[in-house]
């Protein structure tokens, strides 16, 4: 919640100046955390604040930079003398290979299942993945996922637009747990199911 909370009051700040600085609050959100970036960003724009053109290309140039950040910290990381050992040892050798049979279809859901995103993308890096693959998969998982999420926001922001600000940002709050909830209850039935599969 705090960062969220963080993040309104940050997006807030940059609206009285100019439009770059605007954009540069709004990528640099949308690198941090992306998710919560689109909707504060969604709802401003639903009150009329931000601009849509202004706040779309500032969430996914944060977007594109956040993923080429992961990518390049997994492939430097593989340069790390202690880390390089692991690039073709027994103990990532299952999940290099899970990366690699699913590997476009993991990079694309990267943006849908909490938590994905980051170790996927990482690996994809620390094994040196096919990067055509993971630019295009990580850019249309990106427009998908987050044309999606801001379209919720401004529809959100319009039908809350006369409410109180508390309880209108509580809800937003809600609002964007929920797919992390989901996610977590997707990974703890296949968890259940493997682990039941297993004895």
């Amino acid at each position: 919640m705090f960062p969220s909370l963080f993040l309104s009051h940050f997006i807030g700040g940059a609206v009285g100046g100019t439009a770059v600085i605007l954009a540069l609050t709004i990528i640099l959100c949308a690198f941090i955390l992306e998710d919560a970036t689109t909707v504060i960003v969604g709802v401003l724009v639903a009150d009329g604040i931000i601009s849509i053109p202004l706040a779309i290309v500032s969430i996914y140039i944060g977007i594109i930079i956040g993923d080429a950040v992961l990518y390049s910290v997994g492939s430097l990381a593989r340069t790390h003398p202690r880390l390089a050992h692991y690039i073709d040892h027994d103990f990532t050798a299952p999940f290099r290979s899970w990366l690699e049979k699913r590997y476009a279809l993991t990079i694309l859901s990267g943006h849908f299942v909490p938590g994905l995103r980051f170790t996927t993308y990482i690996a994809s890096g620390f094994f040196r993945s096919k990067l055509s693959t993971y630019i295009l998969m990580a850019i249309v998982g990106s427009l998908i996922w987050e044309t999606i999420l801001f379209s919720a926001a401004f529809w959100f922001g319009s039908f809350t637009s006369e409410w109180i600000g508390t309880a209108r940002w509580g809800l937003a709050l809600v609002f964007l747990l929920i797919p992390f909830f989901i996610g977590r209850y997707n990974l703890r039935a296949y968890q259940a199911k493997k682990n039941g599969g297993e004895e």
